[in-house]
């Protein structure tokens, strides 16, 4: 299995993290997206949005951070990770969607703007963060985990863009049920970081 990666993504971390905890050795293969690797022909023969993370098992190409997280959920934790009825899989997937729609376009694209000095309406972004962070935290407030009860994928999804939204400027102290859901996802067997997680 080779990942076709890099260090300091948030989505490439989403799907580290769950390799890690799954116990699946994989080859990492390094994507420079400064030098454009990710818009090779070769790499948009694998991705073809020109993007990271994309996944090789065997004959299998996947691309998409959510798409790997199922496929690996289903693969190697089912029915923990990833359930196999439609009511619970239809309650993990809501969250897949507020990853990568209200995660990305608040906490990744804030924490975008000013770590990687890229041009973009910074304060719109970090009100945006600040929203899907209230989101998380009245979820978080009377549940432990986004979905069942329990760890699945909707928290890995989550994870990372939550755990670094403090690099867009923005404050996680206001989000008490968030900042200790990333402490029980910190705490799962397996777990590994990345540059600025955990955050002390």
């Amino acid at each position: 299995m080779k990942l076709f990666d890099n260090a300091v993504s948030g989505n490439c971390h989403k799907v580290r993290l769950m390799l890690s905890i799954l116990g699946v050795d994989y080859k990492t293969v390094p994507v420079n997206l400064l030098e454009k690797q990710q818009k090779t022909p070769e790499h948009l023969a694998r991705h073809p949005l020109g993007k990271v993370p994309a996944l090789e098992d065997g004959d299998l190409t996947i691309w998409d951070s959510q798409a790997i997280l199922v496929y690996l959920g289903g693969k190697f934790g089912s029915p923990d990770w990833w359930p196999a009825d439609a009511a619970g899989q239809a309650q993990v997937t809501q969250w897949l969607a507020f990853a990568v729609n209200e995660m990305f376009a608040g906490p990744a694209i804030a924490r975008a703007l000013l770590k990687f000095k890229r041009d973009g309406d910074l304060a719109g972004a970090q009100a945006l963060a600040q929203a899907a962070l209230a989101v998380l935290d009245d979820r978080l407030s009377d549940n432990d985990w986004l979905a069942l009860g329990r760890p699945t994928i909707a928290d890995i999804a989550c994870y990372p863009y939550a755990g670094l939204v403090w690099e867009g400027d923005v404050a996680l102290e206001p989000y008490g049920a968030v900042r200790a859901w990333l402490e029980r996802v910190e705490a799962l067997p397996g777990y590994v970081g990345m540059e600025g997680l955990p955050h002390g």
